[in-house]
């Protein structure tokens, strides 16, 4: 099949010439922002204009820090550039950091799916552009899931945090200038705001009908069927099971010592879910959860895109998880506060605490998903 020519903001320089040229520049970017022939943002801006100060979010500018490191402030050894940490003790830019550049830039890939903090790093962004009147040029990005399905339930406030930090569902279908457009609507922004647009891009496209360059966003999500698997099993980070990090199919695969992998995939196949297949698997991780054990499992394949949800999937597999083994299936404690991991990432208290079953999670999807529909639909850029 014929993949679509797409452009990526970045390749557009004829639009963003006018809006950076002479200015310095603050770029918030990583190993995912590249043009057409696999050029780094970096070194583009670096050469063509003059780039003051790097943005630096988690995985850091060249994609070399592990998910949940610290991201430290340096000197970029290729361009000399300082590089600021965003994904450290701050999170949001300094007001030093904002007078030192006349325009910021963002230009970053994320998978479409609302855990990314690479959503609030933007968020951050803008924020401080709106407060320190600095104008904001966003790249375009695709979302590599396509623009049209929408999953999961929205963010409830009380569990809001950096890997959740708004009212939107798991999936949420919204290219990043899109969703740029999305906060300045929510958070009422005054800000000067530019959004350099795809070129070629239909909401309908996912990332493997398109013919653009992909680097893996982060280090445990190379492939585009590991970033669809993560919007329904990204939820396992806050359990004791595994999510297969430190395997070569993290997010793919989930599991644990104690599971019987026969017996669970047995008990999903009785469920009859559309469009996805629970494949009996074992796997060994090198780091994370039981680092070293052998886990036994399932790998989850999306045999139907279109008709599988995956959000509810997740759900089902957790949950039968969880009643098979109620003596081994734990939730990780909070580490900090009184809020659960496994909660900032399904977007409630009400499963962990019993108020809600997975049938009633699964539900309100539905509510969920045209009520963002809604919100959104003015803000879309692409038909």
């Amino acid at each position: 099949m014929k993949k679509a020519r797409v452009f990526s903001g970045i390749d557009r320089q004829e639009l963003y010439h006018s809006c950076l040229n002479g200015k310095r520049i603050g770029l918030m970017t990583n190993q995912t922002g590249i043009d057409r022939m696999f050029r780094q943002s970096v070194d583009l801006l670096h050469k063509n204009y003059r780039l003051s100060a790097l943005l630096a979010v988690e995985h850091g500018v060249r994609g070399d820090i592990q998910a949940g490191e610290k991201v430290d402030s340096y000197i970029d050894p290729k361009t000399q550039v300082p590089v600021h940490s965003l994904y450290g003790e701050n999170k949001r830019p300094s007001e030093e950091l904002m007078h030192s550049i006349d325009v910021a830039v963002y230009d970053l890939q994320d998978v479409g799916a609302r855990f990314y903090t690479y959503l609030y790093s933007l968020s951050y962004l803008m924020q401080a552009c709106a407060k320190y009147n600095v104008p904001l040029v966003v790249l375009d990005r695709i979302n590599p899931l396509g623009g049209e399905k929408v999953e999961g339930i929205i963010l409830e406030d009380e569990v809001s945090s950096f890997v959740g930090e708004h009212p939107m569902p798991a999936r949420y279908a919204l290219t990043a200038g899109e969703f740029a457009l999305y906060l300045r609507k929510l958070l009422k922004l005054d800000i000067d705001l530019t959004i350099i647009p795809l070129d070629g891009w239909r909401r309908n496209m996912y990332l493997d009908d398109i013919n653009i360059p992909w680097v893996a966003p982060s280090p445990n999500c190379a492939t585009l069927h590991a970033a669809e698997c993560f919007v329904g099993t990204c939820i396992f980070e806050g359990t004791n099971i595994s999510e297969a990090r430190g395997t070569t199919l993290p997010f793919e695969m989930i599991g644990a010592p104690w599971i019987n992998s026969y017996e669970l995939a047995k008990k999903m196949k009785k469920l009859k879910l559309k469009g996805v297949h629970f494949r009996p698997c074992s796997f060994v991780p090198t780091f994370s959860k039981h680092q070293g054990k052998v886990c036994n499992g399932v790998q989850l394949h999306i045999t139907d895109r279109e008709n599988a949800n995956v959000f509810a999937s997740g759900m089902y597999l957790l949950d039968t998880i969880k009643s098979i083994y109620p003596e081994e299936f734990k939730f990780l404690t909070p580490s900090e506060g009184d809020v659960y991991f496994f909660d900032r990432l399904l977007g409630t208290t009400k499963y962990r605490l019993n108020k809600m079953n997975v049938e009633d999670i699964v539900k309100l999807q539905i509510s969920s998903e045209e009520s963002f529909n809604k919100q959104t639909h003015d803000i879309k850029l692409y038909r």
